[in-house]
């Protein structure tokens, strides 16, 4: 290889690790569109810097060692919202009083040994395993805060009729959360990535193509390449740590975050997550036709079918 070949690929390695790390990144998933027991369809997550993923990866292990005592994942256990925060582990961890650190992580750790070996867990079993789901749910959320993260997402409510044509293009809720992303990384001056989890091939096929046809074949998608790289990467959610947080960010917001027009009820017992998890909204300036208006990061749309001039204001 001559010399300036290799100059050149130099300079393009040092290009690739600089607009990595000049880069943030966006983790998607989804919750309620299975219609069983969730409120809304939600989808969205929270996004990093490049330069903080390895750390706040690395303080989530810390954290699932600290609490549980082991790898979850080597349990079946994954840290998502509807494993740690189901409605029974409140009660299980308020059936007895608050136990320290070593007790809990002990007790937890036995929990899950006996799920294993097909023993019934002791009553205080129970209870630490409960304490330690809530636990590991609060602490990531604040790691999330710690690490400068932002939370996006799209609501719509869980039975809509879809046309009986469909357009092959993305619904409006997914536009609204591209669309957040970008001005948001409009404001930071950085480019970002759309990690999302993977489930069925052929579903995230169709998601891929609708996302071409949008950045491709639409004025405002091509515009928004300028910042938003149109290439979605696809994981599976028990080998990724960034994905089962996106999980839990939206499971929170689909149970308990409320903006007027929606009239689902909330779950009491998860307001303080949302709480913790509004620290990381993201809210700036957007603009169309000449105008220039505030948005969040996180917002409702009531139908996701309907001409967009009939859903501007429905976000917080």
């Amino acid at each position: 290889m001559s010399l300036n070949v290799r100059v050149a690929v130099l300079e393009l390695s040092l290009d690739f690790v600089l607009r990595w790390f000049m880069s943030w990144l966006l983790f998607i998933d989804e919750s309620g569109h299975d219609h069983n027991t969730m409120p809304y369809e939600v989808r969205g997550g929270f996004a990093i810097h490049a330069s903080k993923l390895w750390p706040f990866i690395s303080a989530v292990r810390t954290l699932e060692q600290s609490i549980f005592g082991v790898n979850l994942r080597a349990y079946g256990m994954e840290i998502k919202g509807s494993k740690l925060l189901r409605p029974r582990l409140f009660k299980w961890a308020k059936q007895g009083a608050e136990m320290d650190d070593a007790s809990r992580r002990k007790h937890a750790t036995n929990f899950l040994g006996n799920g294993r070996q097909g023993r019934r867990p002791r009553k205080d079993e129970f209870t630490a395993y409960g304490q330690a789901c809530i636990a590991m749910a609060e602490q990531v959320i604040q790691s999330l805060v710690s690490y400068d993260a932002r939370v996006f997402a799209s609501v719509i409510p869980a039975k809509i009729d879809p046309p009986t044509s469909p357009s092959g293009y993305l619904r409006k809720e997914i536009v609204f959360l591209l669309e957040r992303y970008f001005y948001f990384l409009e404001e930071c001056r950085e480019t970002g990535l759309l990690i999302i989890d993977g489930t069925d091939k052929r579903a995230d096929r169709q998601f891929v193509a609708e996302m071409e046809r949008y950045f491709t074949k639409t004025q405002i998608g091509r515009q928004r390449t300028q910042w938003v790289v149109p290439a979605p990467l696809f994981v599976e959610s028990d080998m990724a740590y960034g994905i089962q947080t996106a999980d839990l960010c939206i499971y929170c917001l689909n149970a308990a975050w409320r903006l007027p027009q929606m009239t689902q009820p909330t779950r009491a017992e998860i307001v303080p997550f949302v709480e913790l998890l509004k620290r990381c909204f993201w809210q700036g300036d957007g603009y169309r036709d000449g105008k220039v208006f505030k948005t969040w990061s996180a917002a409702f749309v009531p139908d996701p079918y309907e001409p967009r001039s009939k859903l501007e204001g429905q976000s917080a």
